[in-house]
């Protein structure tokens, strides 16, 4: 037993002499590599020339725009132009008095005058009055153009005022007028020729003109159509 303890103390003390002589190969070996890292000269690295910095810009005021704008104490201060809306468009001007419709034969005609205590006249389809341009005769509407734009106005729209209170118990309708030859009997006879003036050169036929059609009178003629309605009778230029 005593010889087995004291060859196991052997082997251990073999062990312990082999693990310490790697310990100081291992630290010999640090050393080594120390002093050789130590002596290794370094060579010098060129510096590159210093380059000096940019030179700042000059100061600007447009670079203070935002600072500006984001601090209003006055409108002014705000870069942005306000532009002002465009006016309005302008009103049209007061539209023609309206009196009746009548047909002669050549087509609708609208008696109207372009202010009230003005003339009135018979306009046709295409006539001007006033800044207006009588556009379309309907059967209880005019329809007028100004400029780029046309309006639509019922004939009650258009009547004086008296003649609105007359009618408010009744709505606007298409009136018809016919010579006063064609609907009133004449009491005795009347000299031939034209009679009352109803614009554009055209005049009425006195009552009991016996006349025939075609008669030239002052310069204008007899002319005398048959309507619905009966006969019309005018006087219009010879041309």
């Amino acid at each position: 037993m005593t010889k087995k303890l004291w060859l196991l103390n052997l082997v251990l003390i073999a062990a312990l002499g082999l693990v310490a002589h790697e310990l100081r190969k291992d630290w010999r070996q640090a050393r080594e590599r120390e002093r050789n890292m130590l002596a290794r000269q370094v060579p010098p690295v060129a510096t590159p020339p210093a380059v000096p910095a940019p030179a700042p810009p000059p100061v600007q005021a447009i670079g203070y725009a935002e600072v500006a704008q984001q601090t209003l104490f006055s409108k002014d201060r705000n870069s942005n132009v306000i532009v002002d809306p465009p006016p309005p468009p302008a009103p049209p001007p007061p539209f023609p008095k309206f009196y009746g419709v009548m047909n002669l034969g050549d087509g609708l005609e609208a008696i109207l005058s372009e202010a009230p205590g003005r003339s009135q006249r018979s306009f046709k389809v295409g006539d001007p009055i006033g800044e207006f341009k009588l556009a379309a005769i309907g059967n209880d509407e005019l329809e007028f153009a100004w400029k780029d734009k046309t309006f639509v106005k019922k004939f009650s729209d258009l009547r004086e005022r008296s003649d609105e209170q007359r009618q408010q118990a009744e709505p606007a309708v298409r009136t018809v007028v016919t010579p006063p030859a064609a609907q009133v009997k004449p009491a005795a006879p009347a000299a031939p020729g034209p009679g009352t003036d109803i614009g554009a050169g055209v005049s009425s036929c006195n009552p009991g003109d016996a006349s025939p059609a075609g008669t030239v009178i002052d310069g204008r003629r007899k002319v005398v159509n048959a309507t619905p309605f009966g006969q019309v009778c005018r006087w219009e230029p010879v041309r």
